[in-house]
Formats: structure tokens, sequence, C-alpha cells
């Protein structure tokens, strides 16, 4: 599931990230950090070498894929922050948004950059449509219920035909929650395209902070390997 945050009085951004991510990334950064320390403090020599460089590149690779990607909406842009990379598009630079086997932002120069924070779940989309069929026959029941119950009363001024006696109103569709999100990226996308302060250019900015501990691990680790 993927989820809005609250909102700060500072920002106007909408933000939207991966709630299993985030959980898995703690799961898996715990685990990391008990393995790591207890080779750290119970290892000799060059294993604790090894602990160290393979915690210099490990921690990063997982805060990168599972803590970092957020996707920040706002009235004049849409910033990206995937694992290595974040992306600040103008509204009127985005030429659409595309659901397939995963979430891609398409600009008008063609370029392509994925939500990694909103990814697509296929069973979230399968559980979706098996409620809005469930849903559609309790509706059309609860109609045909009415409707008899209608014909039998329809002498005595039709009961139950007024404001809130005709059967369940429709919700609209039953949709996965990450396809409710692009659902609200998209309309914002329509309302924003052609505003004025939302015009300007695309910027792709690398995460260093992210790419450097991880190569200085690779790094690390190789030399090790290397010295046996």
């Amino acid at each position: 599931m993927t989820s809005p945050e609250s909102q700060s009085p500072e920002s106007k951004d909408r933000v939207y990230r991966s709630v299993p991510a985030i959980a898995g990334g703690v799961l898996l950064l715990a685990i990391a950090g008990w393995l790591g320390v207890d080779a750290l403090v119970s290892g000799e020599g060059r294993t604790q070498w090894l602990a160290l460089a393979l915690m210099l590149l490990i921690v990063p690779l997982v805060v990168a894929f599972t803590l970092r990607p957020a996707v920040y909406a706002g009235d004049d842009r849409l910033r990206i922050r995937n694992p290595f990379r974040v992306i600040a598009l103008p509204w009127g630079q985005v030429a659409s948004l595309k659901s397939a086997y995963s979430n891609e932002v398409l600009t008008e120069s063609g370029a392509k950059y994925q939500l990694w924070a909103v990814p697509v779940s296929l069973r979230a989309r399968k559980k979706a449509a098996r409620r809005e069929m469930r849903a559609t026959a309790q509706a059309r029941r609860a109609m045909g219920r009415d409707e008899g119950r209608g014909s039998g009363l329809g002498m005595r001024g039709g009961l139950g035909q007024g404001p809130g006696g005709g059967g369940p109103e429709s919700e609209g569709p039953v949709r996965a929650d990450t396809d409710r999100i692009m659902d609200e990226l998209r309309g914002l996308h329509e309302a924003r395209h052609g505003a004025a302060t939302a015009q300007g250019e695309v910027t792709v900015r690398w995460a260093y902070e992210v790419v450097g501990p991880a190569a200085a691990g690779v790094v690390l680790v190789a030399i090790l390997l290397a010295v046996g």
C-alpha cells in the first residue's frame, strides 16, 4: 500500500510513499545492523573489516530502495525521489502518467521516469476488481428487491422511492491504492499543465549521498577479497 503523508505548514506538496517498502527497509536495516555489530564485536582481524565494508555497501542500498523513494506533488511541479536520482518536473513538461506493470511519467521531450514510491501491485488490482464485482452484484440484488417492493406498493404512493429509499448509492469504482494515487496525479496534471507558474525545465540530480558510500563499500569489499 502506498499512502500520502500529512502536509506540513511550510509545504503544500502531497507526499506519497510505500508503507510496505518502509516496513521492509526497517526490518532489513535491523537485521543488517545486528549481524554487522555482532561481527565487529566478536570477529577478529579481516572479519571485522569485511563486516564494516559490507555494512557500508548494504545499508545505503537498503535505504535507497526502501526508505528513500517518495513522490512530491505540488501545484507547480512533480518531484520524484528515486533510489539514485531526484527528478523535478514542472507540470508543463509532463506529457502523461502511465500505469501498466509500473507507474511512470512521460515528459514532453520523450523521457520516461519510473515512480518507485508508487509501485504497481497486480494483486491489489485483482482484489479491487473482485470487490468491484461483489459491490455491483449486491447493488443489482438490492435494486431487484426494491423494484419488487415498489411494484407491490405502487397503489400506496410508491413507498421507498424517495431519497435514500432507492437502494445503495454508487460510490464510484473500487480502485487499488496506487491506481487511485495515479488518478490524483493525473487530475493535478490536467488542472496545472497550462499554469504560468508550472512551466520550466526538467532537472535531474544524482543522489551522491547514496552512490558515494555504496561505491566506497564496493571498492573496500573488492580490495579485501583481492588481498584474501
